[in-house]
Parts: C-alpha cells; structure tokens; sequence
C-alpha cells in the first residue's frame, strides 16, 4: 500500500499514559527500558490532573495544552528538535498526542516526526457510533497503531477503515488475543515500536 515509511531521524520518544493510569504504569515502563536501549532518549510524561492527584482527566483542550507545553520544555531541556521526536503513549495518551500532532486544538499542527499510538480508543467499548476520528485526516506524519484484536474500544476492521484518514504514512499492527490493556503483550508492543522506529542514525 505505500503507507510503511518509518519516522526518520528520531532522536527521543515522548510517552504519556492512558487515562486510569500514569507515566509509572508497568508497561509503559517497560516500553520505554526498550527503547532507551536502542540508544534513544525516552520520557514519560503525566497529564496534569495526575500531577494533582486527581483521578478524572482534564477537558480535552487542557490535555493537549499540557502536550504542547511538555514537548517545548523536554525538547529545550533534550537539545532536541520536535521534528526529531515522536509522541503517544497508551489510549488516552495516544489519543491527544494525536490530536496535536493534527492541529485539532486550533494551533498548528505540532512538527513531530510520529506519532505512536497504543491501544487508540476508536470509540466508547459498545458506542461504535462515537467515533473518534475527526482529526485524523489531518494528521500527516508517520504514525504507528498498535492494537488488540479482542480490544472493545475498536475491531481490527473500524481500526482499518479509520487508518484510512490519515494523510501520513501509517503502520499497523494487531496483537492476537488481546484486550485493550494489551496485557502480558509488552514484548510485542516493544518489538512493533521498535521495528518501526528503525535504527539509529548519527
């Protein structure tokens, strides 16, 4: 299909976790040891509302404000620039950086070399009809779809059919017998983001 390009020349990889969880959740940790050992910068990120204590996200404009503020300040911090780094994480987290990377909340689109997107919530589990999708056609990097095929927030198909908004290049992969928590699956997560990533380049 043409739609494999990897990112290119990707420096660090930004994570953040999906919504009942925090940038501690075991795998997400687990994903970022792998990462970091291919030689790549890796942070994982809390929204706000974790930072605070509390346990209901934030309304989605706050979210993506949160992404746009932690990739400048990480990015100052790394000597890196956003067009070198990818963002996402787990469901939710995935979801805003997504969002982001399309411009969805009236700024322009972020200029990050890819988005990663673990456990994407398509929809509410049981409300197909609630699609998650109207940013999508603007997102135009490469971006990596990394779902269970027994996941109640999107089939493999409704996952399919909505990849095909995307005006960036997209990677998906499905893992047999998992849920949306992807559980006992970080092997596999790792491996497709790594394998997308590609190597490192100096």
């Amino acid at each position: 299909m043409g739609r494999r390009r990897r990112p290119q020349g990707v420096e660090a990889v930004l994570l953040w976790p999906g919504a009942g969880s925090s940038a501690e959740h075991p795998s997400l940790v687990a994903l970022a040891e792998r990462i970091s050992s291919t030689g790549r910068r890796v942070e994982r990120i809390d929204f706000p509302y974790r930072i605070a204590g509390r346990r209901a996200p934030d309304r989605v404009p706050v979210l993506m404000a949160s992404v746009r503020t932690e990739v400048e300040q990480r990015c100052g911090r790394l000597g890196v620039e956003p067009g070198r780094v990818v963002i996402g994480g787990r469901s939710m987290g995935g979801r805003i950086c997504s969002m982001v990377a399309a411009g969805a909340d009236g700024v322009a689109p972020l200029d990050v070399a890819g988005v990663l997107l673990i456990a994407y919530p398509l929809h509410p589990p049981g409300r197909p009809d609630r699609l998650r999708t109207e940013h999508l056609a603007d997102v135009c990097v490469p971006t990596l779809f990394v779902s269970g095929d027994r996941d109640p927030f999107g089939t493999p198909d409704e996952l399919s059919r909505a990849q095909e908004l995307l005006r960036g290049p997209v990677t998906s992969v499905t893992i047999p017998g998992a849920r949306h928590e992807l559980a006992r699956s970080d092997a596999a997560v790792a491996d497709a983001t790594c394998d997308w990533l590609g190597p490192v380049t100096r």
